[in-house]
């Protein structure tokens, strides 16, 4: 079984990417030489900003969400693809899905095989201290979560939020293609305070499904983190089943988007015609075409 995102999870990124870069390439150095994650909340000397550890951990969170979801992809006959493109719902080459669950293995996707896009929004979460035991062995030592350090990971920066809002409402209004999809953006921290209100009304218009955290524990103080905002447009997950669960009600449920401004007369019509309709679906497929109709 997959297990979540934890500490084990960080050390090993950095283990791995010690192999191909050099220190300085991911931690910051202090002024009496000592090395980082992110500057401790009290550090006061001369600081620096790291760019080189962004495509790093980018590329190794990408791959592990793609590994994290795989059971899940299989059991609906489908797979984890990372960096997919679907022109024709805004997935280019400069700006793919970073991970969607499709019908084929192809980068190259047609709309209609992709089940479910993930957009993958997490970072190096607590603060580590490399410490060189010897010239060939070092060890890793985490010094504390991120209230300790003055980064901001994942998605507790308003950048990443806009960012992933931009690139999710560029796909819904690329095509009408794209309605039957869900958008997840992953990340592994909790959301900004002043983000509750705007995940929320972001799932309630359809726009995106969620922003889900696969971190149970981003704080050394568990009882402080958030499991969820009112309408669960934010959503921590404390184990893989309860992850396993809510991604298959993703794809089973068959859902459209849909959006538009009409009057309000037009849209008691609407209402009107699709409610002769016989059956719940049938009033609902009626209502969606009438709309889609009107838009044009």
């Amino acid at each position: 079984m997959c297990t979540l995102w934890n500490k084990k999870q960080e050390e090993n990124f950095f283990r791995k990417s010690l192999e191909l870069a050099a220190p300085e390439k991911l931690f910051y150095i202090t002024k009496d030489g000592k090395s980082y994650a992110y500057w401790p909340k009290n550090y006061k000397g001369p600081k620096a900003t790291l760019q080189s550890r962004n495509a790093l951990i980018g590329s190794y969170t990408e791959k592990w969400c793609s590994k994290l979801f795989k059971e899940i992809a299989e059991a609906v006959d489908a797979y984890p693809v990372t960096g997919v493109i679907c022109e024709e719902i805004g997935l280019t080459r400069k700006s793919p899905a970073d991970v969607a669950i499709c019908r084929t293995e192809d980068i190259i996707q047609k709309p209609q095989n992709i089940l479910l896009i993930f957009e993958v929004k997490m970072s190096i979460i607590w603060n580590w201290e490399l410490v060189f035991k010897d010239e060939h062995s070092f060890d890793l030592i985490c010094i504390g979560d991120y209230k300790t350090h003055q980064g901001n990971p994942s998605l507790l920066r308003s950048d990443t939020m806009l960012k992933a809002i931009g690139k999710s409402i560029n796909i819904r209004i690329s095509s009408l293609l794209s309605s039957k999809i869900p958008i997840i953006v992953i990340g592994n921290s909790p959301i900004n305070i002043s983000y509750y209100k705007k995940a929320d009304q972001l799932r309630s218009s359809g726009i995106i499904q969620g922003f889900w955290s696969v971190n149970p524990n981003p704080l050394d103080d568990n009882n402080a983190n958030i499991k969820s905002t009112f309408y669960n447009g934010f959503y921590t997950f404390d184990s893989y089943e309860e992850l396993k669960q809510k991604t298959f009600d993703l794809l089973n449920e068959d859902r459209e988007f849909f959006s538009g401004m009409q009057s309000k007369k037009r849209l008691g019509e609407i209402i009107e015609i699709a409610d002769k309709e016989l059956t719940y679906e049938q009033k609902a497929l009626c209502f969606l075409k009438l709309i889609k109709e009107t838009e044009k």
